[in-house]
C-alpha cells in the first residue's frame, strides 16, 4: 500500500511539516508495510512557506522587519533552491496578528510595512519570482505599507505622506509610483490568498475580518469608506479597477493593493501550492490519501488546501481521509463528499486549550487508529470477507 500524507497547518498547533511527520509515525504502527510519502502542504496561510521550502529544496533567510505598529523584530521568508530565484513570503511572520496581544490590536494604524522589507529583503538577494502569503494578518490597509516600502508614495492634498494604517488611506489624494523599486517591474510578484474575498462590501475586507483585528463596528464602517477610497484613486492614478477582484480582500486588502499598485498577479493560495508541488504527478500510483486540518467547516469548501487536495485526488480516483481537530456543526456529508471519510483528532471532548498543546499525540494516535482500519480491511478483502 502507497499512503501519500498531505496535511495543511493545525494552526497555532503544527505546521504542515510537524503535522505530515505525525500522521506517518501513526500509519506506520499500524501499517508497517506501507510505503508513506509525506508531502505538507497549504493555502496561502500559516505554512506555505514551510511547504514549499520542505517539497522543493532551499532554506530560511533572517531579517529584520517591523511588525504590525513599526517595531523592529526579526523574522524569516522562504527561499527555493539556490535561495537566488524564489521567494516564498508569509505576511503572518512581519504584519501578523499572531505578533500582537488581544490589546495591542489596533486595525486603524497596524500596517504591512514590514511585508514590503521582505519583499526588499528578496529582490536584495535577486529573486525574481516572490510569492506572498496573505494569511493572518493584522491589517486593514490594502497593502498601503508594502508598496510604500517598495518606494510608492501615497500622498495628501499638501504632498506629504499620509499615515501609515487603514485610518489613513481616507487622506490619499495621489499615489506616485515615480520613485517604486525598479526591480518591482522586473518580477514576477504573486499574492497568495487563503480567501476568496473581495475588497468591499459585506464579504469585503473590513466587514469580515475587520472585527477579528479589533475593529469596532464604527472602525469597519471607517475602513470600508478607506478601502474605497483606495480603490478609487488606484484606478484613477494607475487605471487598474481592484474593487471586485477575487480574492481582493484578503489580508485586509493587501491582495488588491499588490495588484493595483504593484501590477501583481492574484492566485487561490492552495492551487498555487498544489501547483507548484505538482500534485497530480505526485497521486500516481498512491492508493490513498491523508490530510488533515485544525477544523473543517463550510469555508474548507472554499479552496482551502485539504478540499483542494480532495478534490485533485478524486479526479484521479484515489480515495481521502481528512483528520480534523474538529468538525462544525453545519458539516453535511454531501457538501464534504470529496472527503471518502472524516475523522476527529481528538479522543474524547477536551479544551481548546488542550486539544493544541496534545495535537502532536492526538494527531499520531488518529492515524494509528485509522491505519488499523485500513489494515483489517485489506485482510477481510484477501480472506474473501469483504465479498
Amino acid at each position: 500500500m502507497k499512503i501519500l500524507v498531505a496535511p495543511n497547518a493545525l494552526k497555532g498547533s503544527l505546521d504542515p511539516i510537524e503535522a505530515a511527520r505525525a500522521i506517518a509515525e501513526g500509519l506506520a504502527r499500524s501499517l508497517s508495510s506501507a510505503e508513506i510519502v509525506e508531502l505538507p502542504i497549504a493555502d496561502g496561510g500559516d505554512g506555505t512557506a514551510a511547504a514549499l521550502v520542505h517539497a522543493l529544496g532551499g532554506s530560511f533567510a533572517d531579517v529584520i522587519a517591523e511588525d504590525p505598529l513599526g517595531r523592529a523584530r526579526k523574522t524569516t521568508f522562504g527561499l527555493i533552491g539556490d535561495g537566488r530565484e524564489e521567494a516564498v513570503i508569509e505576511v503572518a511572520r512581519s504584519s501578523g496578528l499572531a505578533l500582537l496581544t488581544p490589546t495591542e490590536r489596533r486595525p486603524l494604524t497596524a500596517t504591512t510595512y514590514g511585508a514590503g522589507q521582505l519583499v526588499v529583503a528578496a529582490l536584495d538577494r535577486g529573486c525574481r519570482r516572490i510569492a506572498i502569503a496573505l494569511g493572518g494578518s493584522a491589517t486593514v490597509d490594502g497593502g498601503a505599507g508594502l508598496a510604500e516600502a517598495l518606494g510608492v508614495r501615497l500622498l495628501d492634498a499638501n504632498g506629504d505622506p499620509v499615515p501609515r494604517g487603514g485610518g489613513g488611506l481616507a487622506r490619499i489624494a495621489q499615489i506616485d509610483v515615480s520613485g517604486i523599486d525598479p526591480r518591482v517591474a522586473e518580477a514576477e510578484i504573486v499574492a497568495v490568498c487563503d480567501v476568496d474575498n473581495v475588497l468591499l462590501g459585506e464579504r469585503g475586507a473590513a466587514r469580515t475580518f475587520g472585527p477579528q483585528k479589533g475593529a469596532t463596528a464604527e472602525m469597519v464602517d471607517r475602513l470600508e469608506a478607506s478601502l474605497s477610497h483606495l480603490a478609487a484613486v488606484i484606478e484613477r492614478d494607475l487605471g487598474r479597477d481592484v474593487r471586485a477582484m477575487k480574492h481582493g480582500g484578503a489580508a485586509g486588502g493587501m491582495a488588491a493593493g499588490i495588484a493595483g499598485m504593484l501590477g501583481g498577479r492574484i492566485e487561490s493560495g492552495a492551487d498555487f501550492v498544489l501547483g507548484r508541488l505538482e500534485i497530480r504527478r505526485r497521486l500516481t500510483g498512491i492508493d490513498v490519501a491523508f490530510t488533515a486540518e485544525g477544523h473543517i467547516d463550510r469555508q474548507t469548501l472554499e479552496n482551502k488546501a485539504p478540499y483542494a487536495l480532495a478534490r485533485e485526488a478524486r479526479a484521479a480516483g484515489v480515495p481521502v481521509v481528512a483528520l480534523a481537530g474538529g468538525v462544525s456543526d453545519d458539516v453535511r456529508a454531501e457538501a464534504f463528499d470529496q472527503f471518502d471519510a472524516l475523522v476527529p483528532i481528538c479522543p474524547r471532548p477536551m479544551p481548546l486549550e488542550d486539544a493544541m498543546r496534545q495535537a502532536r499525540i492526538h494527531l499520531v494516535s488518529a492515524a494509528e487508529r485509522v491505519g488499523q482500519v485500513l489494515g483489517l480491511g485489506g485482510r477481510l478483502a484477501l480472506s474473501g470477507g469483504l465479498s
